[in-house]
Parts: structure tokens; sequence; C-alpha cells
């Protein structure tokens, strides 16, 4: 059973609710405040893909080659963007553990930060030489650098497992709604996990059809086949939109927020499940010319 003792440090007691009622600068000052007290190592991870994020944009705007009929830096903006949310968010999660868990929380801190940085590393790296970081085995080069992203996506999921346990087992700060959405999103990420080891399995993210095909403009997901991406990425941002579906219930549906909770992270686990299906059936979730 979960221990239910609350916790000595953490993050969203130190004052978000709270925060909330001020102004906006002053709201996004106490955050990043708060978060880095709370979790240094993630904050600063942030940070740095924060940090590499306009020189992503230089390089986008100065680059006129094309991988798989895309500029090679869109890749690196949408996986800073969407490393840059998760090691924030999941810093700020981490934080709600009690004491008793920190020093867990710091071990998987690090491993997650020099995971998340490793990868990004590679896959800017890879698009400086013009060439895709995913899937790639033309050279012994490519191939291992690939293998090293493998190894570093395999620790991730590994320290996330671990981080499942620790919410489950330690009742993280918060009312139950958000507690629950916590749990549920960490377990749910998961999933989102092995969507991409499906796509690792397949070496491909499209399915009846070769990747680099037609795609939505600014994100690439193919029009012409099914593609995995999209049930990866929304299993993957569970982590941050059901914790904030339940803290939100919480404060305009008191009573009910721990039910309606558990049937928002219902629905959405059938929505992922849904467009993997798809997906897999070679359907696009927009279809196009």
């Amino acid at each position: 059973m979960p221990v239910s003792s609350p916790p000595k440090t953490g993050a969203a007691h130190l004052g978000w609710p709270t925060a909330w009622q001020s102004s906006l600068p002053h709201f996004v000052a106490h955050w990043f405040r708060t978060l880095h007290r709370a979790n240094p190592v993630l904050s600063g991870a942030g940070w740095l893909h924060m940090l590499l994020l306009p020189v992503a944009l230089v390089a986008l705007v100065g680059d006129e080659r094309l991988v798989t009929n895309l500029n090679p830096w869109v890749k690196p903006l949408k996986f800073l963007l969407s490393g840059l949310i998760y090691l924030w968010s999941l810093g700020w999660l981490l934080a709600d553990l009690p004491a008793l868990a920190q020093r867990a929380v710091r071990r998987i801190s690090w491993g997650v930060a020099v995971a998340m940085v490793m990868e990004i590393v590679v896959i800017c790296g890879q698009a400086a030489r013009g060439t895709t970081s995913h899937y790639n085995t033309s050279s012994a080069l490519d191939g291992a650098l690939f293998g090293l992203m493998g190894i570093f996506i395999l620790l991730n999921t590994v320290l996330i497992i671990w981080a499942l346990y620790l919410v489950w087992k330690y009742r993280p700060h918060g009312p139950a709604s958000y507690v629950w959405g916590v749990r549920l999103g960490v377990l749910l990420f998961l999933v989102g996990s092995a969507v991409g080891g499906a796509m690792i399995s397949h070496a491909a993210h499209t399915i009846g059809g070769p990747d680099g095909g037609p795609g939505l403009p600014g994100i690439g997901w193919s029009t012409r086949a099914g593609d995995l991406r999209i049930a990866h990425f929304l299993g993957l941002h569970s982590l941050q939109l059901l914790p904030l579906l339940g803290w939100y219930l919480s404060r305009r549906l008191p009573r009910r927020a721990v039910l309606l909770t558990w049937l928002g992270a219902a629905a959405y686990t059938g929505l992922v499940a849904w467009l993997y299906t798809q997906a897999l059936h070679g359907v696009p979730l927009v279809a196009g010319r």
C-alpha cells in the first residue's frame, strides 16, 4: 500500500496554487525559482535545451538542405521543445514526493538529465551533418550513434519505471485527484515510450509508406500513411496533461475530481490506443494528396 505520510519537501506545496493569483511575470519567476530549488539537475538540463533552441532556429533559417523532405533542423527543434517540457515537468512532479524518496529522486534526475542531453547532442550533431539520427544505419558511424541513442532511451525508460514505483509507493503532495493524475500520467508516459519501441522495431515511424513522404506542415506527421509518432507524442505528454487535469479538477469539481481524473485518463488512453491502431493499419491522422 502507498505510504500516505505528507512530504517534507516538494514543489507544489511551496506556493504553486497561490502563485497563479499573482501577475504572470511574478508567477513565471516564482515557478523557475521553485523548480531550481527543488530539482537543480533537471532544471539545469532544461535550461541547456532552452539555450540550444535559438541555435537550432538560426540553423533552420540558414540551412537550405533537405533530409527526408524536411529541413534537417526541424527534428532538433521538435526534440528540444519536447525535451525541455519533459525535463521541467518531471523535475516539478518528482519534487512533490516526500523527503524519504528524495535520494532516489536525485539519482533518477541525474540519469534522466544525462540521457536527454546525450540524445539531443546526437540529434543536433546528425542534423549538422545533414543526415537523420533515428533508424540510420547507413554507415558505421551512423549506426553507432543510433545505437548510442538507443542505450540512453532505454536508460531513460528504466528510470521512469523507477519513478513510477516511487509515485505509487509514496504519496506525492497535493489533492487526491492531482496525485492520481501524476500516477496515471507517469504510467501512460511509459505506454508512449512503448510506442517509441515499436517504431524502433519497425525501423521507421510510418506504416504503409516510406518515411519522409508528405506530412502535416511544421510537424511532418504523414498524410499518406499511418504514423506512429502521433500516438507516441500523445502518450509522452500525458506526463504533463493528466497531472494538470487532476489539479484543475481539484479546484473546480473537488467532490468528483478523482473520478473525473480516472475517466479523463481512460479516455486519453483510449485515444492513444486508437491512434496507434490506426497507424498500424496505415491510416493517416489527416489524409492529404
